[in-house]
């Protein structure tokens, strides 16, 4: 018999795929445990309202830009985010909010809802959002144009799937990488940013500060300045951000190693 073994260690990987993949449900878990999650009230009774976190129009002139993640209702939201983009142009009495939603499909209605006239940060079915990006100011009528574009080129317009995509992620990260000036940095959370479009193996990282490796959002690796360093398996992402001193961890998002200063 030979000595060297190594050419037997191929048995080995699919018990070690299986302990990776527990270790990385730990976070979830963990969430779903001890996190401040609503697992009682149903979706319709669930609130839709403003988390009073975006300026009035009226109050803010200025062009504005942000993008929006809510954790995901029910049990869902030990997983992942939903997310979400809402412009307004300058003097414009309202936001413009552009996202996918899932149930638009299943009653035969476009991904993308487009809406105008609400709040751009309503509360995601009781889940409060957080603002993951703003940009406001000079050359934001231009980011917004590339928005739009962005918007209409969207290739899933008719497709939704909860996992690994495309989902509400997959179209934020869409449009991430067509206006990469914005810089998104979209979290671990955000399920479906690694389902690249059209069977693209290689592309660009949502934030556009580097490239990412992914087969169908269940297996990957990306390197970026914003992102850092994270791999995918099965949907669940974790890694370090080396540029804001934080680990990327499954179900947690991303927790900074050290206090923000």
């Amino acid at each position: 018999m030979p000595n060297d073994r190594s050419e037997f260690s191929w048995y080995k990987w699919p018990a070690r795929a299986v302990a990776l993949v527990g270790v990385l449900l730990l976070g979830p878990v963990g969430v779903l445990s001890f996190g401040d999650l609503d697992l009682d009230t149903h979706w319709s009774a669930a609130s839709r309202d403003s988390s009073e976190q975006a300026p009035v129009p009226a109050d803010e002139p200025a062009a504005l830009v942000q993008v929006y993640g809510a954790r995901a209702h029910n049990w869902r939201g030990a997983f992942g985010i939903h997310t979400w983009i809402a412009t307004k142009r300058r003097n414009a009495r309202h936001y413009t909010v552009y996202q996918v939603v899932g149930w638009n499909v299943y009653r035969g209605r476009p991904a993308v809802s487009v809406s105008r006239g609400g709040p751009p940060d309503f509360l995601w079915f009781d889940s409060r959002p957080e603002i993951m990006l703003e940009r406001r100011g000079t050359g934001t009528e231009e980011l917004i144009d590339r928005i739009e574009q962005a918007v209409a080129d969207y290739p899933y317009t008719s497709q939704y799937r909860v996992w690994p995509g495309p989902n509400s992620n997959t179209f934020t990260a869409f449009v991430a990488r067509r206006v990469p000036e914005l810089g998104l940095d979209l979290p671990p959370t955000a399920i479906g940013k690694d389902y690249l479009p059209q069977g693209q193996v290689v592309d660009r990282v949502p934030s556009g500060t580097g490239w990412q490796v992914s087969l169908l959002g269940l297996l990957g690796v990306g390197l970026a300045w914003e992102e850092g360093f994270e791999f995918n398996v099965l949907g669940l992402s974790a890694g370090v951000d080396f540029n804001d001193l934080a680990l990327r961890l499954p179900g947690f998002g991303r927790i900074r190693i050290l206090p923000a200063g």
